[in-house]
């Protein structure tokens, strides 16, 4: 191997370790190169842009992982959301069902006033 090809891997190392963006422009200016320095076209560098698409594979995979865990949290977050204003509905709707039957159980046994509380059994004080 080539010294100049010796110094752009030790360039993409130090930019593995350090979980920086990597591509055929980053890992030439780590190197002390010009940006675009790395062709395709140059046969010399296909084992080094091989070599920088795996890297970039390793180091971008944990952040699509984040990313889907993070996607995934919304999505429970929001289904959550939706049954918690599920429930409040049915809470809601038998909070006045039961309003409902106090008065008509009021009216049939011929009072005006609806009691607010239940009376207390004395062995309650």
């Amino acid at each position: 191997m080539s010294e100049a090809l010796s110094v752009y891997f030790e360039a993409l190392e130090r930019l593995v370790r350090r979980r920086g963006k990597i591509n055929n422009d980053t890992v030439a200016i780590e190197a002390g190169r010009k940006k675009g320095s790395i062709k395709k076209s140059r046969p010399q560098h296909a084992t080094l842009i091989a070599a920088i698409d795996a890297a970039n594979e390793r180091v971008r995979r944990p952040q699509s992982d984040a990313s889907d865990r993070v996607q995934q949290a919304k999505d429970d977050s929001r289904e959550l959301r939706q049954q918690l204003d599920a429930a409040y509905a049915r809470e809601l709707s038998l909070a006045r069902e039961v309003m409902e039957l106090r008065r008509e159980l009021t009216s049939l046994r011929g009072g005006k006033v609806l009691p607010i509380r239940e009376p207390r059994a004395k062995s309650d004080f």
